[in-house]
């Protein structure tokens, strides 16, 4: 079951989920746009197969679900200070770490810096490891500002007509009750009477600009990893995966079914292949 609570940082609330109370962490960093809320499904897969093995924590990064909003700063120096303090305040040494997307990013150049806050890694289809080029930055923005999946970072003057445009989405393709729940939790009715993303545009530039601007992989991480690929992901080509089979010398490819989200399109095989990574890590600890 879980249960949000709230951490009062100086600067900022950074809102969590908490489920499990088992002895080993499971921490979950959802992408650009998204909230704690996508992992809700794999929460409860893991509680009923691992039984009281994890505890799972699942934040709101700055900018994003229930955490503050009113921020300028989304640097990835910034995001780790976060998730160090909440992984302070809730006294965990290290944990499992799971990202998707942009955050995928975030916790390589983190796992660069404090390796022994892992204790494995996993790497949901990322989105832009790699430092971009300054004839690219310069062009960037008119691409991604257009990018079909922040559609409904806007204000609409009503909930059907919001709800229309998720629809046609591929991260709610199928329009699962599931993925109606995760959608739902995203946006907010305002007292005139619109709706409006929870997540701020500005925090879209911002982020976008952090990522063009800063490398991921810089030398290598010896953690156990897994780089989860989706049939439909960003990550298909073999040269895509050079890098991570460069910087990660203990790394192992699942391909899984889906698109980007694979978590909301196909959780059931998704659920399913983050349970038998942590579940090898385990045994491998044992063992060892």
């Amino acid at each position: 079951m879980l249960t949000r609570r709230t951490l009062h940082l100086p600067n900022l609330d950074l809102s969590y989920l908490v489920g499990g109370n088992g002895s080993e962490t499971v921490l979950l960093i959802h992408g650009m746009a998204d909230s704690a809320m996508v992992w809700t499904s794999l929460v409860k897969h893991l509680e009923n197969v691992g039984g009281n093995r994890y505890r799972i924590i699942a934040p709101d990064l700055r900018g994003h679900g229930e955490s503050s909003k009113d921020i300028t700063d989304y640097s990835f120096a910034s995001i780790i200070a976060d998730l160090e303090a909440l992984m302070s305040h809730l006294g965990i040494t290290n944990a499992h770490v799971l990202a998707h997307s942009w955050s995928a990013k975030t916790v390589a150049i983190w796992a660069t810096q404090k390796s022994d806050r892992f204790r494995s890694l996993i790497l949901v289809d990322p989105f832009f490891m790699g430092r971009f080029p300054s004839w690219i930055r310069m062009t960037f923005p008119l691409m991604y500002r257009v990018l079909p999946f922040l559609k409904v970072v806007e204000t609409f003057p009503n909930y059907e007509t919001v709800e229309k445009i998720a629809r046609s989405l591929k991260q709610y393709q199928g329009w699962s009750d599931f993925q109606q729940t995760v959608f739902q939790a995203s946006i907010e009715a305002k007292p005139d009477g619109t709706w409006q993303s929870k997540f701020p545009r500005q925090a879209r530039d911002f982020i976008f600009e952090e990522i063009m601007d800063v490398e991921g992989l810089t030398q290598s991480i010896d953690i156990p990893t897994l780089f989860v690929q989706p049939k439909q992901g960003l990550n298909r080509q073999a040269w895509q995966l050079r890098p991570y089979q460069k910087y990660f010398p203990n790394l192992q490819i699942c391909e899984v079914l889906g698109n980007h989200w694979a978590f909301l399109v196909e959780p059931e095989a998704f659920n399913q292949a983050i349970a038998d990574f942590l579940q090898s890590i385990t045994t491998h600890n044992y063992q060892a």
